[in-house]
């Protein structure tokens, strides 16, 4: 007797407002396995229960509020004012959070990440200026940790791009020892032989400290990443395609890898008791 098929993992991909990545980001999810739905941050406000019936947030890259008073800060303020209670309930029922660019500055601006305690929304790093003072737009190296992160998962190292103005990770020293402690450090700007980048420019492309591109909280759910793994769906993407292997029937770019990587642990029966 054929087995049914199993339910569809349901990813909701924030948009409005300058947050111009929804296209991209939906059909990278799609890729990745998931069943992605574009949804107006004022359509959630107005019926927040929507969010009950996804396992995937998507905080996507973009220019919330054209970033008139920091990169995120405006999201963040509608986050914690309008839906800090619906994504409450989405953590703790055990739901995974995408958080990228855009939507990475507005996760630690609203205290989402790093999360050290659960059901707390406490702003303890920032997402500021680049080193150098401009806009990168630039593919880097990075180098997966060992961290709890899902999304990191089978991953050493992998190439995205980037591109922001806010991208330097900073932290007090004592917040950076606890990431570090906690291993919340999922993604680190790397060399082009896997080294970390060491602060260098360009290959850290804004003086992040500790090299972080790319944090999770403590139980590897809720991730968050200046790099764009949506914006590597094909593997021509990359600019050095040409230099590349084929990669044979499966031409999907590694930037899927990680995103794929959610999908699969949504699917997974201890994620829905979590």
């Amino acid at each position: 007797m054929p087995q049914p098929s199993p339910a569809p993992v349901r990813a909701l991909v924030l948009t409005g407002y300058g947050l111009n990545c929804d296209v991209e980001t939906a059909y990278a999810l799609e890729l990745a396995g998931a069943q992605a739905e574009r949804v107006h941050i004022n359509a959630l406000i107005a019926a927040p229960e929507r969010l009950d019936g996804f396992r995937i947030l998507a905080l996507i890259g973009g220019f919330a509020w054209a970033d008139d008073h920091g990169a995120g800060v405006v999201l963040a303020t509608k986050l914690r004012h309008h839906l800090a209670g619906a994504l409450e309930r989405f953590v703790a029922r055990g739901g995974f959070v995408a958080a990228i660019c855009n939507g990475f500055q507005a996760a630690v601006n609203l205290g989402l990440l790093p999360g050290f305690e659960a059901g707390s929304l406490k702003r303890e790093v920032a997402l500021t200026h680049n080193d150098c003072g401009n806009f990168r737009d630039q593919w880097v190296h990075a180098i997966a940790e060992d961290s709890p992160c899902v999304a990191t998962r089978g991953i050493e190292r992998i190439d995205l791009p980037v591109r922001h103005a806010e991208g330097k990770f900073v932290a007090p020293p004592e917040v950076l020892e606890r990431l570090e402690a906690n291993r919340q450090v999922a993604l680190r700007y790397a060399r082009p032989d896997g080294r970390p980048a060491g602060g260098e420019f360009p290959w850290n492309p804004n003086g992040s400290l500790n090299d972080i591109a790319g944090i999770c909280d403590p139980s590897g759910r809720i991730f968050g990443l200046m790099p764009h793994p949506e914006a590597y769906n094909h593997y021509t993407n990359h600019p050095d395609w040409r230099r590349r292997p084929h990669p044979g029937a499966d031409e999907r770019g590694e930037g899927i890898r990680l995103l794929s990587n959610i999908v699969a642990a949504a699917r997974e029966p201890e994620a829905a008791h979590a």
